[in-house]
């Protein structure tokens, strides 16, 4: 299940595109528009920013935009950015791998599941954009 922090981050992806602009997009207007909280979408924005998906400007035509085309921001990204891995175990993450103290992955039927479920997921989410966000 998605958390709502990547809810709210896919939300306000959603709603800056939908803009259509390139100027900043002030906080407190798309927490508004979308119900998010505004605190939590301050720290939400700042992620996507260190990532590298957002930039900011202050002053009195402040606010956030794209550094990115979001038409070129996979999804798999955004949701390894909030989220961290896609995968639904360590033991079948490609970028968050960490070994199951219990198990033996090589005869694991749940691993060899959860790697088709990783797989699929991860097929959907690279070939999906921020721009596809508004576009379906």
């Amino acid at each position: 299940m998605l958390s709502k922090k990547t809810q709210y981050a896919l939300q306000a992806l959603s709603y800056m595109v939908g803009k259509g602009t390139d100027a900043p997009i002030l906080i407190a207007e798309i927490a508004d528009e979308k119900k998010i909280p505004l605190k939590f979408l301050e720290n939400i924005l700042l992620e996507l920013k260190k990532a590298g998906f957002l930039d900011s400007k202050k002053g009195k035509h402040g606010g956030y935009f794209f550094a990115i085309a979001p038409q070129k921001i996979k999804l798999s990204a955004i949701f390894r950015a909030i989220e961290g891995p896609i995968a639904l175990l360590p033991c079948v993450s490609l970028n968050f791998y960490q070994k199951c103290e219990t198990c033996n992955e090589k005869k694991c039927g749940i691993n060899k599941v959860m790697v088709e479920v990783r797989d699929n997921t991860l097929a959907i989410l690279d070939k999906r954009t921020v721009s596809d966000l508004i576009a379906m």
